[in-house]
C-alpha cells in the first residue's frame, strides 16, 4: 500500500492496522522516505526462504565475527 505522510498522519490508527496485512510505503513530496512493515513477521519464514541464496557454511558465529574484525581493523576478536 502507498501513502503520503500527510494521509498517513492523518490516519495512524488505520495504517497501523493495515499493515498487519499488507506493508505501507509512505511518500512525501513525491519522494518515497519510509517503509511500515509488521512487526509479527514469521522470521523462520523469512530464514527459511534465504536457503539456497546464501551459502552454507560450518563456521561458528565465533569465526565469523574473528573474520570480520581482521578484515575491518586488522585484529582478532577477543571473545
Amino acid at each position: 500500500m502507498v501513502v503520503t505522510s500527510t494521509e498517513f498522519k492523518t490516519n495512524l490508527g488505520k495504517y497501523l492496522d493495515a499493515v498487519k496485512m499488507e506493508d505501507i510505503i509512505i511518500f512525501r513530496n513525491g519522494k518515497r522516505v519510509a517503509k511500515l512493515v509488521s512487526d509479527d513477521e514469521d522470521l523462520e519464514k523469512i530464514a527459511k526462504s534465504l536457503i539456497g541464496i546464501i551459502p552454507h557454511t560450518d563456521k561458528s558465529v565465533k569465526e565469523f565475527r574473528e573474520e570480520r574484525m581482521r578484515e575491518r581493523y586488522g585484529i582478532e576478536s577477543n571473545d
